[in-house]
């Protein structure tokens, strides 16, 4: 029994075991320098947009194992628009981003028409998008870059060198104590969070976590918290783009773990059928799906041309492939109705510290795609292995 349990356990965090490992491979192939405290900003910076897109693409992979290719392309769409909107046509930063956010939910609904109620496959109406966008990102900005230069709008979405949570808290002899507080609330929430879960499933009557694996696992977390929010503190303190990370992780961390449309997600990934002779609305479920995919292309759109301070016909190229590697490798089945947003978060910090540990240790950037489908294709195998031997 002892041996079964250890078996489901790892099998259950195989993941963060490969995370850690992967991180005290390039701790020590980099000399230390992937944990200096830029390096750790940078990392969040840099990939803000696959964290947003990755909980997006979830959703889509929850309802069978279905994708989403156009993201790159719209991303680089709402972001032209939106550049031009504040640059040319010189609209308040306030009605730009409705506009960009409303304009990615409103392509988001074009594609789901056609998934959720022609049952056109997703891989085909994607596709077309991605070459779609990709061809009207060049007309709308004319295959030119156009910078943008609202300083308010680079600083809200985390673009610019000063783009961080303001230290309101004073200093702390060169450490930002509001990120020091930030990393003390969050620790105590978790605490309090975890141990209420547990003492109501003790009511229940449900079944409960072992307690020794509760509160090992509470410490380890909490220490990495506290480990990152002291190396943020050390830098500038909290990007703006971290906030935004945040937040759509734990909208999105609830959404699909305590609502009843969260739920109606994973049913349809598990069996459609049976799904739809509940009395669920399953096309609703694919047209919520993907709606919601391209209001988060839009806000990853500002995201990006915020930290690029520009708007240009190439940016988001590959961002759908990172999106997609995120959630496989973050344990999201390649069948459906399997994946959970934390896990989805632990899959696209383990792509950038790949990414970033290579371009450190000076690692050509082909051999970097070698690596990367390489870790994908090996997330994909050990899925599939492990549903046939459940099976």
């Amino acid at each position: 029994m002892d041996k079964a349990k250890l078996k489901v356990g790892i099998q259950k965090y195989t993941m963060i075991i490969v995370l850690v490992l992967v991180m005290l491979f390039f701790t020590w192939g980099t000399e230390g320098k992937i944990l200096l405290p830029q390096n750790i900003t940078n990392l969040i910076s840099q990939n803000a947009y696959v964290f947003v897109l990755a909980t997006g693409m979830l959703l889509c992979i929850l309802t069978g194992g279905n994708i989403d290719l156009s993201v790159g392309s719209v991303v680089c769409f709402v972001g032209a628009v939106g550049g031009v909107m504040m640059e040319n046509m010189k609209l308040p930063i306030g009605i730009a981003v409705i506009l960009m956010l409303i304009l990615g939910a409103l392509i988001g609904a074009w594609q789901a028409f056609w998934i959720a109620f022609l049952r056109i496959p997703p891989f085909i109406v994607t596709l077309s998008g991605m070459l779609v966008f990709r061809g009207l990102s060049n007309i709308v900005l004319g295959g030119k870059t156009l910078p943008i230069k609202s300083e308010m709008f680079v600083q809200l979405f985390g673009g610019g060198a000063n783009c961080y949570v303001p230290d309101f808290l004073g200093s702390g002899e060169g450490l930002n104590m509001v990120a020091m507080g930030v990393g003390t609330i969050a620790c105590v929430l978790f605490i309090l969070m975890t141990v209420r879960g547990d003492l109501n499933r003790r009511k229940k009557g449900y079944e409960t976590e072992n307690p020794v694996a509760m509160y090992g696992k509470m410490i380890v977390i909490c220490a990495v918290i506290l480990f990152v929010t002291w190396k943020l503190a050390q830098h500038k303190g909290i990007p703006t783009s971290l906030v935004w990370v945040l937040l759509v992780v734990l909208v999105y961390g609830y959404i699909t773990s305590k609502t009843t449309v969260g739920r109606y997600f994973y049913a349809v990934g598990g069996n459609e059928k049976a799904t739809k002779l509940s009395g669920i609305n399953t096309n609703m479920v694919y047209f919520i799906a993907y709606t919601n995919m391209g209001f988060l292309a839009a806000l990853a759109g500002m995201l990006t041309i915020a930290r690029m301070t520009s708007a240009q016909p190439t940016y988001g190229q590959n961002y759908e492939m990172d999106a997609i590697g995120s959630c496989f490798i973050g344990g999201a089945s390649a069948y459906g109705g399997v994946g959970t947003v934390p896990g989805v978060i632990i899959g696209a910090v383990l792509m950038g510290i790949i990414n970033q540990g290579m371009s450190i240790m000076g690692t050509d950037q082909n051999m970097q795609k070698v690596v990367k489908g390489l870790v994908l294709l090996a997330a994909v195998i050990f899925d599939v292995v492990s549903k046939k031997k459940s099976e």
